[in-house]
């Protein structure tokens, strides 16, 4: 792994948390259900928060930029949710939860300069990323930039969040996995329990299904299993994942990174102190060692 892919893996790591912080946050719940959503499940918020920035998105356009889900449960809350709040208050509300959220969080953890320092470095890393074929990064990217520096750095997490999902999208399709098969071979190699995945939708005959099509392929042995070959493949996409996310990086070089990854150092650590995110990645379907959604 080039210098900058392992740099690429290693902000995925320290970013994600503060990015999905929105979707488990208290604060974050308490203002979905002050836009009239229903918040006994995260569902409703998490594809308005998370969909807002395409504007009033529907389940086919969901369904291609969020891959992974299930079609069908995409359509128990697309469009509906927009007829709870249209795309643009739900844009103020989420800077309305983050900036309750991080301000919890952060206090005593970053100084004000630091936390300017850090939303400065970034940004910067968000502005280089590049967008060509990434709709969620894109859409993240034309949105104003905040005036706050704990809300600067929420949404540059987010662009690179999305950015990196994006591609690595990319990386699933280029390897011929579906979006079933996706998450069969992710649970497969031990990244995530396959319980972790019930809330994406698909059917008990879905999941059996893309176990037997990946069976055929060599990825799963006989016991259920992954073989050494899912497992080198999944490798693989992650490398190519690391390689499409690199570019932000580059661009802000080793020695910039290496100084936001100390700053967000604090903020991580009270995000994963604050225990509301949950062990395995979800979100994202790569490799990762921190918890988030």
């Amino acid at each position: 792994m080039s210098e900058y892919l392992a740099v690429a893996r290693r902000m995925w790591h320290l970013l994600e948390p503060l990015h999905a912080t929105l979707y488990f946050a208290p604060e974050a719940r308490q203002v979905a259900a002050g836009l009239g959503h229903e918040v006994a499940s995260r569902w409703p918020s998490y594809f308005a928060w998370r969909t807002a920035p395409l504007g009033a998105a529907g389940p086919e356009l969901v369904a291609a930029t969020y891959y992974t889900f299930s079609p069908r449960m995409i359509t128990r809350y697309l469009p509906r949710i927009w007829t709870v709040a249209e795309p643009a208050k739900v844009l103020d509300a989420r800077l309305v939860a983050m900036d309750r959220a991080l301000t919890a969080l952060v206090d005593g953890r970053l100084t004000t300069a630091q936390l300017t320092e850090a939303a400065g470095l970034a940004r910067q890393a968000a502005e280089n990323a590049g967008t060509a074929a990434r709709p969620l990064a894109a859409a993240n990217r034309d949105l104003p930039w905040p005036d706050a520096p704990h809300l600067v750095l929420w949404q540059a997490a987010t662009v690179l969040r999305e950015h990196r999902g994006d591609g690595h999208l990319a990386a699933l399709l280029t390897c011929e996995l579906d979006p079933c098969e996706a998450l069969v071979s992710f649970a497969a190699i031990g990244a995530a329990p396959a319980a972790d995945f019930v809330g994406r939708g698909w059917s008990a005959q879905e999941w059996s299904d893309a176990r037997h099509r990946l069976a055929a392929r060599g990825w799963i042995a006989p016991d259920g299993t992954a073989t050494d070959r899912a497992h080198k493949e999944r490798e693989a996409i992650e490398r190519t994942t690391d390689r499409l996310a690199a570019g932000p990086w580059r661009a802000l070089g080793h020695s910039r990174a290496e100084r936001l990854a100390q700053l967000l150092t604090p903020l991580l650590c009270a995000v994963f102190e604050a225990g509301y995110l949950p062990r395995h990645s979800t979100l994202g379907i790569g490799r990762v060692k921190v918890g988030h959604l």
